[in-house]
């Protein structure tokens, strides 16, 4: 965990030849959280964790992205890529299903097993910037537990806040986005 904080350290100082000394020492991190989320994709979803973190890696050591101030920070930045990779694809998924402009067909019921739901997703990331003007602490949770897949143990750790302070807010954010979801 130091050596994580020390690489970021040096990499906001701007030494940017220790970035490749990081890779090895958050990918497998970053990569359990990627399978955790893709996880709850539907089935078909063509994203693989591998290539989830190397987007998500390549954003994060861009020159214009490398201000983290510790190991937290760092992996709030990853949950917040992660997201932001999905959203996109999720976006492009739908654009390509409503200007698909082919042939119509029938599909059976057992056709749609396995379908992408790219609108729920889409759905959801709008329901989560409101409430991330309203209450950002508990969008954060959101945004790590959904998106980078921690558990709340790994959330208060990385939030530096208590369990008992992570639970609150994820039963609080579990209820405001369903009533925003079903509204």
């Amino acid at each position: 965990m130091s050596d994580i904080t020390g690489i970021l350290d040096a990499i906001r100082r701007g030494d940017s030849k220790v970035t490749d000394e990081l890779l090895p020492l958050v990918y497998e991190e970053l990569r359990r959280v990627a399978a955790r989320r893709l996880a709850q994709e539907a089935v078909g979803h063509t994203l693989q964790p591998t290539a989830l973190v190397h987007e998500v890696y390549m954003r994060l050591v861009a020159p214009a992205s490398s201000g983290w101030e510790s190991r937290a920070h760092f992996f709030a930045a990853a949950a917040e890529a992660m997201r932001r990779i999905l959203i996109e694809s999720a976006r492009a998924k739908q654009r390509l299903k409503r200007s698909a402009g082919g042939e119509r067909f029938e599909l059976g019921e057992h056709d749609l097993i396995g379908m992408p739901v790219a609108d729920d997703l889409l759905d959801l990331n709008e329901a989560l910037a409101r409430l991330e003007k309203a209450e950002p602490e508990k969008a954060n949770v959101v945004k790590l537990k959904f998106f980078a897949g921690m558990t709340l143990a790994e959330i208060a750790t990385a939030l530096e806040i208590s369990p008992a302070t992570v639970e609150r807010h994820w039963t609080y954010a579990r209820a405001w986005l369903h009533r925003e979801l079903h509204a």
